[in-house]
């Protein structure tokens, strides 16, 4: 049974409630409506729009004010539509049964199914990242994860049961959760990975032209269990319902930092293509306490 504060308690009740209701609706009016809401409400109340906007001042000084708002405002209504598409996870898998599935990916996917390799699929926090895991469910793939947890444990109660109705095994992120899910893939089973979060444990790599903290265990896991290793989109199309699941080519193993380059530079693509798409929500780079730590690292190599 989940335990936290009584104001904690609350707002899960009221966030299942605006879930309920928003999931009665028809699919159309149901995206519509949470889009803008997040886009127009939730996101400059809560500090998001104003975050993606710093964000897109990092790695994009030239633009307008005008422009990042604008964009920011965009992010905001993917996301919006996001949350609610993937607390409909049945839903979902449904709609992406006939979405088109493309990408050079599929033969080696389907080549190592049919041998019973292992394979991780690494992705960002683009269009649905949801969107290509219930395609290949769809067709009679199963596919694990790891989630991030809520703060909330009310929230997180439900939203953890969510996840694990579109396939398993899905593991809560951290030290034990990667270890789970990478014993399940060294067993011959498949996972996805998203890897586009700050950490301070991660190699620096160029993201969008500006270093941003990265972890290699993807990589890594899919070196300890001989996994092929695809990166995947979930490419929202200019209806803002529909989806196209594309699957790169898979990542040659080697270096677990080359190959975590290698990743990002597939997820760049689909950023330049449109970075609308992509969570500039996230606090990605953190450039100030990135800098903070290079100051204490030069201080501590130059103390006598």
């Amino acid at each position: 049974m989940p335990t936290g504060t009584w104001g904690e308690w609350a707002s899960d009740h009221a966030l299942r409630s605006a879930i309920s209701l928003c999931l009665a609706l028809p699919l159309k009016m149901r995206l519509w409506l949470m889009g803008g809401l997040v886009s127009r409400i939730v996101a400059p109340l809560a500090g998001y729009e104003a975050r993606a906007m710093q964000n897109l001042a990092h790695v994009w000084p030239e633009m307008s004010h005008t422009e990042r708002r604008r964009l920011a405002r965009r992010v905001a209504d993917n996301a919006g539509r996001t949350m609610i598409e993937n607390y409909d996870v049945l839903g979902l898998r449904d709609r992406m049964r006939d979405a088109p599935v493309t990408g050079p990916g599929l033969p080696a996917m389907e080549e190592a199914r049919e041998a019973g390799r292992p394979i991780l699929f690494v992705t960002g926090h683009y269009g649905n990242f949801e969107a290509p895991r219930a395609a290949l469910v769809a067709r009679g793939w199963k596919i694990g994860g790891l989630y991030r947890p809520m703060s909330n444990a009310y929230f997180n109660a439900h939203y953890a049961e969510n996840m694990h109705r579109l396939s398993g095994p899905v593991f809560e992120q951290g030290r034990r959760g990667t270890m789970g899910l990478m014993r399940h893939i060294r067993g011959g089973g498949m996972g996805v990975l998203l890897f586009d979060l700050y950490s301070g444990k991660g190699v620096p790599i160029e993201f969008m032209g500006r270093p941003a903290p990265t972890l290699t265990s993807a990589a890594e896991i899919a070196l300890k269990t001989d996994a092929l290793m695809v990166p995947f989109f979930g490419i929202r199309q200019p209806d803002g319902v529909s989806f196209e699941a594309h699957f790169d080519a898979p990542i040659p193993p080697g270096d677990p930092v080359e190959m975590m380059r290698a990743a990002t530079r597939a997820l760049e693509a689909r950023i330049e293509a449109d970075p609308a798409q992509w969570f500039w929500i996230h606090r990605r780079w953190k450039p100030e306490r990135q800098a903070r730590r290079q100051r204490k690292r030069a201080a501590a190599n130059t103390a006598p």
